[in-house]
């Protein structure tokens, strides 16, 4: 590993970071003793200490342990706010998510009438231009109502390649993953428009059968696939795989069995994300996924909402309300006296995830690659999510229990935001 041998090595007025690295790309080992060079945001050298080049003028601090920043493809806000057509609050929530560690992210917005997601686009569209955003995720509407979860079932609507087209132009080319359930009308119409616009499908929310997702995956006479199914145009993923979908059974083994099948098949081909809050999914099963289909086809997500780094409360997703207790967020009861209903998201931020999953005995350079270049790859952000010559400098430092001490972004430091907007213990 080192670096982008175009690039000039003069880092005069850059940044060197000393310490155990761990790089974020699945074929690469951890590097006990690396060194990382910064010169005008982007990452001019990283490797062994030992192979550093001569003459490269610049300062090296000591530091624990450097991680590439965090890819996030699946959030709907943070700090009160949820993604939405509102600009500062979606501001305010990609910060808290960038200054705790996940320095790209993608806005997830839940299902919605349709006047309601262009205006979302619209907003969003712009701070993906900006760069506060990666990007935006469509978590529906053509999804299943039996598993819509923490989503208003009013919203939901059978797939609708026109509507489609419509929100993916509006997004101009910002739109890069929608959640789709295998059994929605028009299913591999909706593919096609998805691999024109260059936009993962990802399959969730159903209540789909293990054929009718294999179907889905390689295409069907009664959708009209493509000669080499729409499996060979692009990747796929799995919305938080194993939630919002039947479960894993040895006579009726659902989607999941398929899912994991072609995940560990080809990395290219499926990745799965999984929310490691300890909430969502047992750590047996964390370790499972791990062991079966390994980090290049798992992407950790949060699915944080929007009382993520906030206190306990009453918050909304969508047109929904959600009661956080404990952390754990649910629907509120409808009728006094009743209980919670389904998990409505999640209050973790990603570095959080990671920690919990090498607490959970998952190897870190696993872990950090499951949240960073798996993620990146998926949706194509080619610049971040791994400590490579020539990719941007977001760049995470922390102690060696993983507790964040400071973020780089681009190679500017976003510790003091950090502590001026966020208090970094909740």
């Amino acid at each position: 590993m080192s670096a982008d041998r175009t690039l000039p090595l003069n880092a005069d007025g850059g940044l060197g970071l000393r310490g155990r690295l761990v790089t974020g790309r699945p074929s690469e080992e951890m590097i006990d003793d690396g060194t990382v060079v910064v010169a005008g945001g982007r990452i001019l050298w990283c490797g062994p200490t030992a192979d550093l080049p001569h003459g490269l003028d610049v300062e090296i601090q000591q530091v624990p342990l450097i991680l590439p920043g965090l890819v996030d493809v699946h959030c709907h806000g943070a700090l009160g706010h949820t993604f939405s057509a509102d600009a500062k609050g979606a501001r305010l929530a990609a910060g808290h998510h960038a200054v705790q560690g996940t320095t790209s992210v993608l806005a997830s917005l839940v299902s919605a009438p349709s006047h309601v997601l262009l205006e979302q686009i619209a907003v969003l569209r712009d701070l993906v231009d900006e760069g506060t955003l990666a990007g935006l995720h469509l978590e529906g509407p053509f999804i299943a109502k039996s598993m819509c979860g923490a989503q208003d079932p009013a919203a939901i609507i059978d797939g609708d390649p026109a509507l489609l087209d419509r929100w993916l132009k509006a997004g101009r080319g910002t739109v890069r993953s929608i959640t789709l359930a295998p059994e929605t009308l028009h299913f591999a119409e909706l593919v096609k428009l998805c691999r024109k616009y260059r936009v993962v499908p990802s399959l969730g929310h159903t209540d789909a059968t293990a054929a009718r997702t294999r179907e889905a995956l390689a295409g069907t006479p009664d959708n009209g696939p493509s000669n080499a199914g729409p499996d060979a145009a692009g990747p796929w993923s799995a919305t938080h795989l194993f939630n919002r979908m039947p479960p894993l059974g040895h006579r009726a083994p659902g989607p999941i069995a398929v899912l994991l099948q072609a995940a560990r098949q080809s990395p290219e081909k499926m990745v799965v994300e999984l929310v490691a809050d300890g909430i969502h999914l047992d750590p047996e099963v964390i370790r499972m996924v791990f062991d079966l289909v390994g980090p290049r086809s798992i992407a950790l997500v949060t699915d944080a909402m929007a009382a993520a780094g906030m206190p306990d409360g009453l918050y909304t997703l969508g047109s929904l309300e959600v009661i956080v207790h404990d952390r754990v967020a649910r629907l509120a009861p409808r009728a006094e006296g009743a209980q919670p209903g389904a998990i409505a998201g999640a209050t973790s931020r990603l570095l959080e995830n990671v920690r919990r999953c090498v607490g959970w005995g998952i190897p870190l350079a696993d872990a950090v690659t499951a949240a960073s270049s798996t993620p990146a790859r998926l949706v194509g952000l080619n610049q971040v999510g791994a400590i490579a010559g020539g990719y941007r400098a977001d760049l995470l430092i922390t102690t060696e229990q993983l507790e964040l001490l400071q973020v780089y972004r681009a190679g500017t430091s976003l510790t003091q935001e950090r502590n001026d907007r966020a208090d970094s213990s909740v």
